[in-house]
Order: C-alpha cells, then sequence, then structure tokens
C-alpha cells in the first residue's frame, strides 16, 4: 500500500508560499508558508501534520492493542505535541509528546499503561520518527 501526497513551493524561503495536497483530497491546495510554520500565520505546515499523522496513527495501533487483550476502547483522545528546534545545520524535529485519554471498560491502570507503551513503540508512525517519543497516557 502506498499513500501519496504533493507539495509546491514558490518564491524564496520568508515569503515564498506553497501549497500541499493528498491523493484522497483531504488537503487540496491547503496553504502553507514561512509565517505558517514559525509564526501564527493562517495555513498548516509540515510539523502540524505530522503530530496530527502520529495522534491518528497511535489512536489506532493503541485500538488494536486493546482489542487483542479483550478490551474495547470507548474512545481514545489522543494530542500529538511535535517540537521543532533549531540545531546546528539549521532545524530538526527534536521530539514528539504524546498526551492520551482513554475511555475503556474493564481496563486498569497497569493493563492500559502497558497497551499504550506497546502501540508508542509499535505505531507505523512512531517507528519512522526518529526523535524522541513521550507520553503521557491515562484512563478516563
Amino acid at each position: 500500500m502506498k499513500r501519496k501526497a504533493s507539495a509546491r513551493w514558490q518564491g524564496d524561503l520568508k515569503t515564498g508560499k506553497g501549497q500541499i495536497s493528498s491523493d484522497s483530497g483531504v488537503l487540496d491546495a491547503t496553504r502553507y508558508s514561512f509565517a505558517t510554520r514559525f509564526e501564527d500565520g493562517k495555513g498548516t505546515n509540515p510539523e502540524e501534520l505530522i503530530a496530527a499523522a502520529h495522534a491518528g496513527c497511535f489512536s489506532m495501533a493503541l485500538s488494536a492493542v486493546l482489542g487483542a487483550a479483550g478490551l474495547t476502547p470507548e474512545r481514545i483522545d489522543t494530542q500529538a505535541a511535535v517540537q521543532l528546534d533549531k540545531v546546528e545545520g539549521g532545524f530538526a524535529i527534536t521530539a514528539v509528546h504524546l498526551d492520551v485519554t482513554a475511555k475503556v471498560p474493564g481496563a486498569n491502570a497497569d493493563s492500559f499503561a502497558k497497551a499504550a507503551a506497546d502501540a508508542k513503540a509499535n505505531c507505523p508512525v512512531s517507528k519512522v520518527l526518529r526523535a524522541e517519543i513521550t507520553m503521557d497516557a491515562r484512563l478516563a
């Protein structure tokens, strides 16, 4: 299975503008720019998209791990915060923090923590990111 997205950038770094699109059409010429990445401009940015991908991937992975243990979550709410820092040679994503709250009938804190750790380590987006990935996970 392959998923594709595309980006077009026009202009220099600070005043240029870009558009991101995905084959599914969910992103359709969605604007991004220096201002949306490093300031408070309207639009998206690569780090926000990585955060969304990681939150979604992790939530699905946690549901699968819980399901394998015979537990069905009522809901899993995940927020991913991607940290972009200036480092030697430019910028790098240096960390991702997952903040997870789930309502899982029949789960206890220990089994949930183990399931969350398994999902964090094994969701495909976690595997592709080299940054340190931290997490807070709790039952509602």
